[in-house]
């Protein structure tokens, strides 16, 4: 794997998903060339996220409010949308659209709606999540007053101690470190 610097993303709150104060990271092409599942897996798990499932487009707006996650690609491409659910207006307030291809890592804050809208060539990823974690739960960003809730238990989700690339002292541990510190 490469030792790229993560893109570094913000989101605010909206009425209908809690967001994050971490940020967003997108590491670009750092998987090793011609990645399968069992080799991503094996990549990301020496780091402690651990693997929880392989996925394929999902277009449902949701966001975990009991544990970080991170999706490694390593087929195909998306177009991910994050920060808004399906019910927010989607010329108020800040979101996020981007393209993710093989070799891609995303890591998702608790709190942080994400969805594919457009997928091509099969694609897929590994989700993984901070060895420790409770499974993660799915929320469909439908109602205020669960979002407000939901928040609450995104908020109290520990920073991981390792980055899902560069292990104990890569980027995610500082980069969240720092912001949750800076939100206090």
């Amino acid at each position: 794997m490469t030792s790229a610097s993560p893109e570094v993303y913000r989101l605010s709150p909206t009425p209908h998903v809690p967001n994050s104060v971490l940020p967003v990271l997108l590491y670009r092409s750092v998987l090793p060339p011609n990645p399968t599942a069992d080799s991503t897996r094996r990549a990301l798990e020496k780091n402690l996220w651990m693997q929880g499932g392989v996925f394929k487009t999902y277009t449902a707006h949701h966001f975990h409010s009991v544990t970080h996650e991170c999706y490694a690609v390593f087929k195909g491409s998306s177009r991910l949308l994050l920060g808004r659910g399906p019910l927010d207006d989607p010329e108020g307030g800040k979101q996020l659209m981007f393209q993710v291809s093989v070799g891609d890592i995303i890591v998702l804050p608790a709190g942080v709606s994400h969805c594919s809208l457009h997928s091509e060539g099969e694609y897929e990823y590994v989700g993984l999540y901070p060895q420790g974690s409770p499974h993660w739960d799915n929320n469909f960003c439908k109602k205020p007053e669960e979002t407000a809730q939901k928040a609450e238990n995104a908020r109290a989700v520990p920073v991981p101690e390792y980055d899902p690339i560069h292990g104990k002292d890569g980027p995610l541990v500082y980069l969240w470190q720092n912001a949750a510190a800076v939100a206090v």
